[in-house]
């Protein structure tokens, strides 16, 4: 009996969970329900919003995304819940009010409040109190039957150690402020006074000005904002500048129309209070407010400023990186790679359209060698020997001076020069992945690859980097870590989904990211490959060594085999909806095979008869019309790809008033960062993209866009640029 109670309880908590998110996203309930039973029976995001949309009501994959990380959340509440309320009930405390209190409770804070009163605590000054009988003299002067307080502190003297009067009140006085402090409305009312009037101000370290002055967090001095309008990067900033030690940084409360202690006291008093205990009363709220429940709130709201600050910055850390990993590929060129550096050189390969290394050599255009026509002359062999298209160059060291002597060299045509990020070739280039790929060579070489391979396709080589190194967003390393690397490496599964994988050609680090893989299977996938030769079709990779009929479903839609048995399997149609395809086709009178890419065959499907006959699914056969109009195609292409040709060639040659050619190079909650062709970036504050208020950087530019600046400010000594965004 104790089991089904268990059950019904269990299922009952499951329906009011899946109620809880709808309603707190504002979604459908069936939608929200089949995604959570999908993800609960181990479907990823990128699956249930490709494959199930006639259960989830097309649900796109953002929604999918928001019900997985609300899923979570509630979740979490609903368990903590659980546990305050047996622990409550061992007390022996819980009530149907305290009962009905912690299930109205919405947010962890608010149930938290309530367990506050119950919570086991730590050796306070209240608890001595208690320790040495004094509760009840507390009690005494809460109640307000008491108006000589003295007199009634008398009776407590000698007892448990109590020494006069004075130390009895005193205890009872750490008493009432401990009840004062677990108040939820005097809570609340400090929360509120907080978030109304409360700001944070940053004020100089002592003996820290000249540190202070010569690093980024300068701006700070003296800095205060409110917290209702403090910035997701000036709170990260100040924490930084505070944990190294350079700035202070403190609450402040506008108290201008009334003490908040005043109106915590007048909330507290009790109505029948009369004589010197409300003098006592008083004192402990004040004492309360002062001790307690204001640090505690501040520690609350620091911890909510923190919250919000890690998730704009994570969003833009994602927003980047996604942008970074869809840039289109350079198809069907040959690659001539570059590392850039001085004293050691320049470290070259050249690789076919693919990526395979076909040769290395090192150069020495640039200080101290300046070994022009050397360099020149290796260049020009390794471009005649390979039939090379373009160049891909590294953006660090040397990078300038070795584009200027590619661009005098002449040996390829300047629009055909790539300036490249090297963000996290260094990182690869050390890595397990790397030394696999490359035994036989050493990091300069792998870099170099590296940084080629960017080129021809930016997201079949920046899987293998760890997100973090890629060099895209702000204060990346303070906030918190397991959230960063969740949301990063769900960014990097829904690209490589998004795109599609090419299950013969993908390496591991790709295909570990793809749905229902992951690295293990990866690991199989290019054993058997590899063990047996190229995949020949979708159904073929049931043979690879533990991948199941789940792996199967999660992954073969977005795995492509071209060239092989089954058309339909270089397309994103999921095989499970191939009898469907036919389906379709015979409504026809077409096979198959006629349909990829013949738009008029496709505009004679009845989609809606169809659907309404039963044979499919509407959502479904519009995706697998859509797929095979443009079958294989990459989502990627359809950016630019034209390289960056900067205007200028030194950081001298820039004035105020001049306009130039610029490329985004970063993207903050601030502004942009743009790379103006020289070695110092420029900063387009989000007030300078337009003249109207914008609310996101990436509502007006994302990373690599090719726009026009003009330059408002340059701040010599510390070789900063501020720009302004130019029409056209």
């Amino acid at each position: 009996m104790q089991n089904t109670d268990n059950s019904v309880a269990a299922s009952t908590m499951a329906e009011d969970i899946k109620r809880d998110v709808a309603s707190r996203l504002e979604l459908p309930l069936k939608g929200v329900s089949a995604v959570i039973d999908l993800l609960d029976e181990g479907a990823t995001v990128p699956f249930i919003s490709r494959y199930r949309k006639e259960r989830t009501g097309s649900m796109d994959e953002v929604g999918v995304r928001s019900v997985e990380s609300m899923l979570k959340t509630v979740r979490e509440l609903y368990a903590r819940r659980e546990f305050i309320s047996n622990a409550i009930r061992e007390s022996g405390n819980l009530t149907p009010e305290i009962s009905n209190r912690l299930n109205q409770a919405s947010a962890m804070t608010e149930l938290e409040d309530i367990y506050a009163p119950f919570k086991p605590k730590k050796r306070t000054r209240a608890t001595m109190a208690r320790e040495k009988g004094l509760e009840p003299l507390a009690r005494i002067i809460m109640s307000g039957r008491g108006n000589d307080c003295e007199r009634a502190a008398a009776g407590f003297v000698g007892k448990n150690g109590v020494a006069d009067t004075v130390e009895a009140l005193r205890g009872a006085s750490d008493i009432i402020a401990e009840w004062a402090s677990e108040s939820t409305r005097l809570r609340n009312m400090t929360r509120n006074a907080y978030r109304r009037g409360g700001s944070l101000s940053a004020t100089v370290a002592k003996d820290k000005d000249s540190e202070l002055a010569g690093s980024p967090f300068a701006q700070y001095a003296g800095f205060s904002q409110s917290v209702r309008r403090m910035a997701s990067h000036q709170y990260l900033a100040m924490r930084r500048a505070e944990k190294e030690g350079l700035l202070k940084v403190k609450y402040q409360l506008d108290e201008s129309r009334g003490s908040l202690e005043d109106s915590l006291i007048d909330n507290y008093i009790p109505r029948q209070a009369g004589g010197d205990s409300v003098e006592l009363i008083a004192d402990a709220v004040a004492d309360a407010s002062k001790r307690l429940i204001r640090p505690a709130v501040e520690t609350e709201i620091s911890a909510s400023l923190k919250e919000e600050a890690d998730r704009v910055a994570i969003d833009i850390f994602a927003d980047n990186l996604r942008q970074l990993l869809l840039a289109p590929p350079l198809r069907g060129k040959r690659v001539l790679a570059i590392d850039p550096g001085y004293r050691t050189g320049c470290k070259v390969v050249a690789l076919d359209e693919q990526g395979a290394l076909l040769d290395t050599a090192v150069i020495y255009p640039a200080a101290p060698r300046n070994d022009v026509a050397g360099a020149t002359d290796i260049l020009s062999r390794m471009i005649r020997k390979h039939r090379l298209d373009v160049v891909s160059l590294g953006n660090g060291t040397a990078s300038r001076e070795t584009e200027r002597f590619l661009k005098q060299s002449a040996l390829l045509p300047q629009e055909s020069i790539y300036v490249v990020s090297e963000d996290g070739a260094s990182v690869y280039s050390a890595s397990d992945v790397a030394r696999a790929e490359f035994p036989d060579h050493d990091v300069t070489v792998r870099g170099a690859v590296s940084i080629g391979r960017r080129l021809i396709d930016p997201l079949a080589e920046l899987v293998k980097i760890d997100p973090k190194s890629i060099g895209v967003g702000q204060y990346q390393h303070d906030v918190d870590q397991t959230r960063l690397k969740g949301a990063l490496d769900y960014t990097v599964m829904s690209c490589v989904n998004a795109v599609g994988v090419d299950v013969n050609t993908a390496s591991t680090s790709l295909l570990q990211y793809v749905s229902g893989i992951g690295p293990a299977l990866a690991a199989n996938i290019v054993a058997y490959r590899t063990a047996n030769g190229p995949f020949r079709s979708r159904a073929e990779l049931k043979k690879v060594p533990r991948l199941g009929e789940k792996a199967f479903e999660q992954s073969a839609g977005f795995l492509r085999v071209a060239d092989g048995k089954e058309p339909l399997d270089n397309t994103g149609i999921h095989p499970e909806s191939y009898a469907l395809v036919k389906k379709m086709a015979r409504s026809i009178g077409a096979e198959v095979a006629e349909l990829p890419a013949n738009s008029e065959l496709l505009s004679k499907i009845d989609l809606d008869r169809l659907a309404a006959e039963g044979v499919g699914g509407l959502e479904t056969m519009r995706d697998i019309v859509a797929e095979l109009r443009k079958p294989g195609r990459d989502p990627r292409t359809d950016g630019n790809t034209d390289a960056f040709i900067p205007g200028v060639d030194s950081f001298e040659q820039l004035h105020t008033g001049m306009t130039l050619p610029g490329k985004v190079a970063n993207i903050t909650a601030f502004g942009a960062f743009i790379d103006l062709g020289i070695k110092e970036n420029g900063l387009l504050h989000i007030s300078r993209l337009s003249d109207r208020r914008v609310a996101a950087v990436s509502d007006v530019l994302h990373l690599n866009q090719q726009i026009l600046v003009e330059v408002i400010d340059i701040d010599s000594a510390r070789r900063r640029i501020g720009l302004a965004l130019r029409k056209g």
